[in-house]
């Protein structure tokens, strides 16, 4: 099974890029990109992976935006660092869907998908 996917990776550090990378999913891979044990919110056709202990990282102001102009309710503040992925059949990850990158794109004046 494939564990490779195209994720749209949401720093909270605003000098960091918002970008699209190619990560490996398995549990200890998405641990090293949150800095920690995962939680996840989860939309539509997209989730996104956060630190579970958030509240002692930086707030992520744009992955909040992102995740409300996507059409989800947040009744608390991201923190650390986003790693957005869709849904694939079965329950399994695959690509951050396009229009979400696009969204992204937009929000933040960045292109990012090639």
């Amino acid at each position: 099974m494939n564990t490779i996917y195209n994720a749209l990776i949401v720093p909270a550090q605003l000098t960091q890029p918002v970008r699209i990378e190619t990560v490996d999913t398995d549990m200890a891979a998405l641990q090293k990109l949150v800095a920690g044990n995962i939680e996840s919110i989860t939309s539509r056709d997209w989730h996104v992976y956060l630190n579970d202990e958030g509240s002692r990282l930086p707030q992520n102001v744009r992955a909040e935006v992102l995740a409300r102009e996507a059409g989800v309710y947040l009744d608390d503040t991201l923190n650390g660092t986003a790693v957005f992925l869709g849904h694939g059949s079965h329950g399994h990850e695959s690509d951050a869907p396009i229009r979400l990158i696009r969204l992204a794109e937009q929000l933040f004046d960045a292109p990012l998908a090639a």
